[in-house]
């Protein structure tokens, strides 16, 4: 998530802002800008690519006195990261700044729109958009200026707005995305996040879904974008700065696990319509590769190499083409033969994995079309490839993927259906439903973080266990072995993730009553074969914690303890079933001791062979 920080009041607006932006900084982010009206009514734009010390370098000694200003740290989706495309962004008339964390929808139709109505944009941004409607809605009330810009906004976002003109007066949005407000003493706040004001002020105004604000130094008014107004309680935040951080949380990956709705949400904003079509604009001009092509190699390592399993099933399923899954260190020095007909698709949460760029760039020379996903504009895995796939999940803080996981799959869905729409075998039918679970995802992720309460205790009952075995089958299996490594990583207790198929071919020697058996068991084509499975674990007095479907009537024969989660399309359905697991490796870890955030031996991006 990108960082909002923003003043009114009767102090120095420029180093509050960069104290802000840099208590954000543990965020992640690839550029920095900041906007000030000074004391004459002339508007102050300083934005630079990179580390917020480019952005004090350039503005030190220079700053200007002003008592209003807005500042951002961005972590790019739309438009590489660069000065051009950093925040603040202006209309044509260079009156109205906007800043903006979140996706806009439908941002290109609203570029051609503003366009071809004479307006001149110079970033490849979506929020540059944004300022311009404004301009255009402007009529001397900045506020309802911004109601009427949001209103032809289709997304997620939380937006801070500032008028030269209007020199005490912010106006913030938010629509899916965090927006908080801050109360002074004569003097007011907005941030994307408390720990950005927490030094000036304790008294918060948290901003829900559609919340338009209009911001003085002497207090908050708030309609929706309707202009009805609405009431939101104060609040006294009693967080520790380091708490803030982590929005109240722990540990930076329980906050993660939970803000995996918003980033489903994020990831797939403009991909899916309304209606439940699916598109995928990014990989467009392969659409001829793809109904050429005769098989499909995803390469990928750890948590990617799982959701990549998602996805290779997806595409042979819907498509009929051969499509495998080898992990990068395995790929890179026993290659398949390669050739143009064959599909590359590269996995990489930071888009600079060494052991996924090396064969992707072996494909490459083989003159493979080549497909990245990864969650970093800029970085080296996007160079490699034709096209590339953004995650839009925001930094993730932990070195255990959590929210990464979860996007990769989605985002891998969607390619798959791009693939097979363009090769004419996704029926409507059958785009319209999986497009139907795709947008009622998010909320299905919000419902199984609820269903999820008692975890914890679930993880202190088996905090005994010598090791666990997980299985699943089909679908299924990903998220098996992705609840493994989950464990495996934070908690340093053994885990084995398997094919519940394969047990009987092995690993069904370390099941006893010390090494219990966790079942991914959500409703799937293969659901009943898995069940024989599960009561092969227990002939042998493995206790059986399941995952299953909400309404699965007969689970509690077979297993001893169950966590719920929605019913979701088949293909879909690892992004819920790993939730709870996430959660209980991270409850098992925190009863241990260990570091949950920084576990021995691990980096977030592995950049060496």
């Amino acid at each position: 998530m990108c960082g909002i920080v923003g003043y009114t009041g009767p102090r120095a607006a420029g180093p509050i802002l960069i104290e802000g932006l840099r208590r954000l900084e543990y965020r992640g982010y690839d550029s920095a800008g900041i906007a000030l009206v000074d004391d004459s009514g002339e508007l102050f734009v300083e934005k630079k690519a990179g580390k917020l010390t480019n952005l004090q370098t350039a503005i030190a000694d220079r700053t200007p006195n002003a008592a209003i200003g807005l500042a951002h740290t961005r972590w790019a989706t739309h438009g590489r990261p660069n000065d051009l495309n950093a925040h603040p962004h202006q209309d044509c008339t260079g009156e109205i700044t906007v800043i903006h964390n979140g996706i806009i929808e439908n941002f290109r139709e609203l570029r051609d729109g503003l366009e071809a109505r004479g307006h001149t944009l110079a970033s490849e941004t979506d929020t540059e958009a944004i300022a311009h409607l404004i301009e255009e809605c402007y009529r001397g009330d900045l506020a309802e200026a911004v109601r009427q810009a949001l209103r032809q906004c289709e997304g997620a976002y939380a937006v801070a707005v500032m008028h030269k003109g209007e020199r005490d007066r912010l106006v913030g949005a938010r629509e899916n995305v965090p927006l908080v407000v801050g109360l002074g003493e004569g003097e007011a706040f907005l941030a994307s996040d408390v720990a950005a004001i927490l030094a000036h002020t304790r008294r918060v105004l948290f901003l829900e879904e559609g919340d338009v604000v209009d911001l003085r130094p002497w207090g908050a008014t708030i309609t929706g974008v309707d202009g009805a107004p609405r009431e939101r309680v104060e609040a006294l935040v009693d967080w520790s700065p380091e708490a803030a951080e982590k929005s109240g949380y722990d540990h930076f990956m329980l906050k993660e696990i939970n803000e995996q709705p918003t980033a489903l949400r994020q990831s797939l904003a403009g991909r899916v319509s309304r209606t439940g079509r699916i598109q995928a604009p990014e990989v467009a001009g392969l659409a001829d590769a793809f109904r050429r092509v005769t098989r499909v190699e995803v390469v990928a390592c750890g948590t990617a190499s799982y959701a990549g399993l998602v996805g290779a099933a997806a595409i042979q399923d819907w498509t009929g083409l051969p499509a495998r899954v080898t992990v990068g260190s395995e790929f890179r020095y026993s290659p398949p033969p390669l050739d143009p007909n064959t599909l590359v698709i590269a996995v990489t949460q930071s888009g600079e994995t060494a052991d996924t760029i090396a064969p992707t760039r072996w494909a490459k020379e083989q003159g493979c079309p080549i497909v990245a996903v990864t969650n970093t504009v800029g970085s080296a895995i996007t160079r490699e490839a034709n096209a590339v796939m953004f995650l839009q999940a925001g930094p993730e803080i932990a070195v255990a993927a959590s929210k990464t996981f979860v996007t990769q799959v989605t985002t891998l869905i969607v390619l798959a259906a791009a693939i097979a729409k363009a090769r004419g075998s996704l029926g409507l039918e059958q785009e319209l439903e999986l497009g139907q679970a795709l947008r009622a995802l998010p909320e299905a992720a919000a419902r199984t973080l609820e269903l999820c309460a008692g975890v914890p205790d679930l993880a202190r009952r088996y905090l005994g266990a010598r090791g666990f075995m997980f299985i699943g089958r089909g679908y299924t299996l990903p998220g098996a072995l992705e609840g493994a490594l989950k464990l495996k990583e934070v908690s340093y207790i053994h885990a084995e993730g398997y094919a519940a198929g394969e047990l009987k071919h092995g690993p069904i020697s370390l099941l006893d009553a010390e090494c219990p058996l966790v079942a991914v068991a959500t409703k799937s084509r293969v659901y009943d074969k898995l069940i024989s499975n599960v009561m092969e674990g227990r002939a042998r007095d493995a206790k059986v914690i399941a995952v299953a479907t909400e309404g699965d009537r007969g689970i509690g024969r077979f297993a001893d303890d169950v966590v719920w989660v929605p019913e979701t399309h088949e293909a879909l359905s690892p992004v819920l079933a790993v939730i709870p697991l996430q959660l209980f490796a991270y409850h098992t870890a925190v009863a241990r001791g260990t570091d949950v955030d920084q576990p021995r031996n691990l980096a977030k991006s592995v950049t060496v062979e």
